[in-house]
């Protein structure tokens, strides 16, 4: 646990305060305007790591300082705001696109449907963005009137759009992004070949 909000210390939309004894670090995200990557050392942050190529090495963060891959802002009186992952914004030419954003757009154009945004290597742009479905119906001239509506600019909307009867699943039930990613690299190899 890194913060909590308490029954005396509450606030809405935040995931609460810092734990006592944590120490904290905030590092700006190049072409994130809102929340900085959080960085985190203390008694109460994990040891290390334990991987396969050294089994039963713990091998501690760089540091002492764990990563935790959130982008978050911290206000005024140090509530904490989720923005998202870093994992989960993409590259495309240069500017940080929210892969949740594109995913949070067409579910607005098309609710009920399940949507995963996927960033694969580009040669020109670095990234570009592939969103898969299970909505058969889904257009990338649909979505591209919806963006424009939103106020969206072109860099958020993919570049292939590809629908699948099912979406995989984790045993969690949640959407499974490395195997979603599978699939969107194939559809956008075939693409360019």
């Amino acid at each position: 646990m890194i913060a909590v909000n308490t029954p005396m210390q509450y606030k809405p939309g935040t995931v609460g305060r810092f734990v006592p004894g944590l120490t904290c670090k905030l590092e700006p995200i190049a072409g994130v305007s809102e929340g900085q990557r959080l960085l985190l050392s203390g008694p109460n942050v994990m040891l290390g790591y334990l991987t396969v190529d050294r089994p039963g090495e713990l091998q501690p963060p760089p540091g002492g300082v764990y990563d935790t891959g959130d982008i978050v802002s911290i206000d005024a009186q140090g509530f904490i705001t989720l923005k998202g992952r870093v994992k989960r914004f993409a590259k495309v030419a240069g500017e940080m696109v929210s892969l949740a954003t594109v995913e949070e757009t067409a579910l607005k154009l098309w609710p009920g449907h399940q949507f995963a945004a996927i960033a694969v290597p580009d040669a020109r742009k670095g990234e570009q963005l592939v969103l898969v479905t299970d909505h058969a119906g889904a257009t990338r001239e649909a979505l591209r009137a919806h963006a424009r509506a939103e106020g969206l600019p072109e860099l958020f909307l993919p570049r292939l759009l590809l629908a699948v009867e099912r979406l995989p699943l984790l045993g969690s039930g949640k959407l499974d992004y490395p195997a979603i990613g599978k699939l969107a690299e194939r559809a956008a190899l075939s693409l360019t070949a």
